[in-house]
């Protein structure tokens, strides 16, 4: 039997986190939606939305706005939460947009920041 390897294709980390956000789009049946989600886990070129009920499949564009920013976004993949009632997406953002939560990601703490502080306060 071959050995089976697990492969996180994502170029960078994803941050953990729980923002507000508000999508837009059109859904499966070529109706407009507008509705609040959570973005779960961002990084500078995605997010894990949940909580969404609009119906999106692979390759849709979706906007995102957070704060006073917005993004446009496209689809990677969707599933249906444990309930089976809402939905997650992951989203890849579009390279012509800026980042809308760049400024979140540089709040978190890098890894070794705190050793770092605490090594120079000793």
């Amino acid at each position: 039997m071959g050995i089976v390897r697990n492969f996180d294709r994502r170029r960078e980390p994803r941050t953990p986190t729980d923002l507000l956000v508000m999508v837009w789009g059109m859904d499966t049946k070529g109706e407009r939606f507008l509705q609040e989600a959570r973005a779960r886990e961002i990084s500078l070129s995605g997010a894990l939305l949940s909580g969404l009920d609009a119906d999106l499949r692979s390759g849709d564009v979706v906007g995102l706005f957070y704060g006073k920013k917005k993004a446009r976004f496209r689809v990677v993949w969707v599933r249906y939460d444990e309930n089976g009632d809402k939905m997650l997406v992951a989203v890849h953002r579009m390279q012509a947009d800026e980042c809308p939560w760049e400024h979140e990601l540089d709040r978190q703490p890098q890894p070794g920041a705190l050793h770092d502080q605490e090594s120079a306060d000793l």
